[in-house]
């Protein structure tokens, strides 16, 4: 008996249960019948600013988005590109074959608009990639050594020998340093003689030399404080920028053989003489 009671009891709060189960889902049916739901009914209750807003933010979220999704392009040598690598840049079959064929004779585009003349490219995509093209040093100071050189002629030329280290820095691969360093050498050298002992300073590289001599040249011969070459001793002989030790004790070997040197030219004698110095090493020697 008291098992049947209990199984009835059990079986009372099942159906207990299914009930509201039954009025929950009724409930709901209702709710979404006869109340809408609609995006417009839901934004009339948000102001202008807010929508605006929402936009605005969902907008941003969607070019990050597009950002991420899209393959970031690195600076690159236009010459060298390859058919997919084209093809991700834009361009057509025919564009890319028209590359392959100027790049085939052994030529190479150095320029946007060089690029764009051989492949026939349009201005809007020229203008989206150029930004990316990556051209050897060597091409960039070629234009620019070619601009300076068109534009020399209207180029006041200063003295060499009175220009500043800020004077040195305008011409192009001479930075401070450099600057420092050709001053430091004019100064040991009494000042330029001749136009070509600029190559003479040390890291300056002939074609930065060549753009300096655009600019500067030798205007007025210095005044070298001149060594008596009767008199010089080994120490005062190798200040000479153009002797070393060797030819200090050279010269005077030769200097103690003849009792007296009468002409510089009579060093043009001395065994193992450098004679392509000899215009040079004379400018800071005198016989007397």
């Amino acid at each position: 008996m008291n098992l049947f009671k209990s199984h009835f009891k059990y079986n009372k709060y099942q159906r207990n249960g299914i009930f509201v189960l039954v009025v929950i889902i009724i409930s709901l049916q209702l709710i979404f019948h006869f109340i809408n739901f609609s995006s417009n009914k839901i934004t009339s209750n948000l102001s202008d600013a807010e929508i605006k807003s929402f936009s605005k933010e969902m907008d941003s979220l969607q070019k990050v988005k597009l950002q991420r999704n899209s393959k970031k392009i690195y600076p690159f040598n236009p010459n060298y590109i390859s058919d997919f690598k084209g093809y991700q840049l834009g361009l057509s079959v025919k564009e890319i074959d028209k590359l392959f064929a100027f790049r085939n004779q052994g030529k190479f585009v150095n320029s946007a608009k060089e690029f764009q003349n051989v492949t026939g490219v349009s201005d809007s995509l020229l203008k989206a990639i150029s930004p990316y093209f990556k051209f050897p040093k060597w091409v960039l100071n070629k234009k620019r050594v070619k601009k300076e050189t068109k534009n020399s002629k209207n180029i006041k030329v200063k003295d060499i020998n009175l220009a500043t280290v800020t004077d040195f820095k305008t011409v192009y691969g001479i930075g401070e340093k450099l600057a420092e360093r050709i001053v430091k050498y004019r100064n040991k050298l009494q000042g330029f003689s001749f136009n070509s002992q600029l190559y003479e300073v040390w890291y300056l590289d002939k074609e930065v030399a060549d753009r300096a001599l655009i600019k500067f040249k030798v205007k007025k011969t210095p005044n070298i404080s001149k060594i008596d070459i009767n008199n010089a001793t080994v120490s005062e002989l190798v200040k000479n920028v153009y002797v070393n030790y060797d030819l200090a004790k050279k010269i005077i070997t030769y200097r103690n053989e003849v009792a007296e040197i009468q002409s510089i030219d009579e060093l043009k004698k001395i065994d193992g003489f450098p004679l392509d110095k000899f215009n040079l090493i004379a400018l800071y020697l005198k016989a007397n």
